[in-house]
Order: structure tokens, then C-alpha cells, then sequence
């Protein structure tokens, strides 16, 4: 058994370094690292096009070490554990069931289902999935310590979405496997669920000044995003606001909806940011820190 395990992860290195290699080295349409660059340049050049706050800096604070957040989070954890982990997760998982005598988890078959209604459910089931990790995110107060990098932005842009510690990325990649795997869905499924929540939520952290009119009571967007990451939160939300990823209707049903005005000069980030690293490392440390 162990044999088998370090065998997936050697397998594992390999096939995701050749992956990685073949990315870079072969753009194509279906390319998702190209396709990052892509969305991440349109959704840019969007926010110089249409500033909503235009005493911003074009390479506004943070600019370069959160496109760099983007790069790391996506592909090189991946490289360095992510993708091995991964493997030996699901492995153990489908081990541990097969040992109970359960050969097969998947409780609906959907392959005979229309794909527009296959992708619609997965849709609604992963963020409302994504809005209970990201809520617990801030109510819990262990977890509140990894998702504080996302939050030390202090000005926004598109390359905010993708700044988060390393932890978040298992923590919500645990969260999402385990019911859409037993609902049905595979890895095609979650890599176009992938591709197109990469855009949204660019443009919710993006310089601008959209609510998509009646449409925000369905959708997130970058004026009810920016009171997510507002330095204060209101006395009545006391954990936060506004927890949507791509819908915002979860706000709404819960309760946690709260956009008063439109925020376009709120301070950001939480109380003490001042004395929050500034650096990458120092960033990925200060979880782990014992409080003095």
C-alpha cells in the first residue's frame, strides 16, 4: 500500500510538471495559463479604460507581489505539493470507502443530463458551497488567520482576487470534492466551472464602478465587493459582509447583503494592517504565529 502511495506521488510530480512545461511552452485556446494572462490583461485594461477610483495608481499598491500571489497559487503550489496532495487525497478517500465495501460514490448519474443543466447545477452547488467556507473563513477565528492575506489588500484590483494563502486553496478544495464528486460531477466539469468563475471574480475585485443593475441582487459585483473589504465592518455584521464569490444571492437570503453607498473610497483591509507583513513569506508565516 505505501509502495502504491509514494508511486502517485512520483506520478504525480511528473505528469504536473509535464503539464506545467506544456502550458507554457504550447499557447492554445484551451491553455489555461495563457488564458489567466488573457483575462487578467482584458479585465486590466478595463479598469484604465473606466477608473472608478482615478487617483489610483495604474500599478496601484500591491500590484506586483499579488500578480505574483496569482502565478503561485495556481501553478506553482500545485508543483511544489498541491497537485501530489491532491492525488493521495482522493486515493486515501476512494481507498477508505473501498475498504467498506463501497465501490462507487456517486449517487446521481449525470452523464445523460443536458450539459446546460449539468453545469447550472454544479454551478449553484459549488458557490453556495464557497459561500459557507468563505463565511466560516471569517467567523472562525483560526481560519480568519489565513484568510487575513487576502484581505491585506489595501487598494483594489483585479489581482486581489488571486491573493490568498495556500491553506484557503486545500481548505476549499476539500470542501468542493467530497459533495460534487458524490453528486457526480468530474474533473471536466470543475475545470469549466473554473474558467468561467476565473472572470468574475477578476472583475469583483477590479477598479470599477459596475453593479450590473438588477442583476447585483443575483451577481456579485465590484461595488458590493469592495464593503467585503471594508477596515470597518458595520456593528449589525459583526464577522463581516457581503461573503458572495459569484452569486450574491446568498447575501441576500442570509442576511449578510449590506451595501449603503457605493464604498468607492473605503479605507481596506482590518484593524492593525499596519503592522501586517508586507512581504510574501512573511505573509505565508503569519498564520502559524503564536499570539503573544
Amino acid at each position: 500500500m505505501l509502495k502504491n502511495y509514494i508511486e502517485i506521488i512520483k506520478q504525480s510530480y511528473i505528469g504536473y510538471s509535464n503539464y506545467l512545461l506544456r502550458e507554457i511552452s504550447q499557447p492554445s485556446w484551451d491553455n489555461y495559463f495563457y488564458y489567466l494572462i488573457a483575462v487578467s490583461v482584458f479585465v486590466w485594461l478595463l479598469e484604465l479604460i473606466f477608473p472608478w477610483r482615478k487617483n489610483q495608481s495604474v500599478l496601484r499598491k500591491g500590484f506586483w507581489l499579488d500578480n505574483f500571489y496569482m502565478f503561485f497559487n495556481f501553478f506553482l503550489f500545485s508543483l511544489i505539493i498541491y497537485n501530489a496532495l491532491s492525488d493521495v487525497g482522493v486515493n486515501l478517500f476512494n481507498d477508505f470507502f473501498r475498504s467498506l465495501g463501497v465501490d462507487n460514490l456517486v449517487a446521481i448519474q449525470l452523464n445523460s443530463w443536458p450539459l446546460g443543466f449539468r453545469f447550472f447545477l454544479m454551478f449553484i452547488v459549488a458557490d453556495f458551497i464557497q459561500w459557507l467556507v468563505h463565511f466560516s473563513l471569517h467567523r472562525v477565528e483560526w481560519l480568519w488567520g489565513f484568510h487575513k492575506v487576502h484581505h491585506s489588500a489595501t487598494e483594489m484590483g483585479f489581482s486581489a482576487h488571486l491573493k490568498f494563502h495556500w491553506m484557503e486553496k486545500i481548505i476549499y478544495g476539500v470542501a468542493k470534492f467530497i459533495p460534487l464528486t458524490v453528486i457526480g460531477f468530474g474533473l471536466d466539469d470543475l475545470f469549466a466551472l473554473h474558467i468561467f468563475t476565473l472572470l468574475i471574480g477578476h472583475l469583483n475585485h477590479a477598479n470599477l464602478n459596475w453593479t450590473y443593475g438588477p442583476l447585483r441582487y443575483l451577481m456579485n459585483n465590484p461595488v458590493m465587493h469592495i464593503w467585503h473589504h471594508a477596515k470597518k465592518t458595520p456593528q449589525s455584521h459583526r464577522y463581516g459582509v457581503n461573503f458572495g464569490i459569484t452569486l450574491s444571492v446568498w447575501d441576500y437570503i442570509f442576511g449578510t447583503a449590506y451595501v449603503p453607498d457605493s464604498g468607492r473610497d473605503l479605507p481596506l483591509g482590518f484593524d492593525g494592517i499596519e503592522d501586517y507583513p508586507k512581504t510574501f513569506l512573511g505573509q505565508m508565516k503569519e498564520p502559524f504565529k503564536k499570539e503573544k
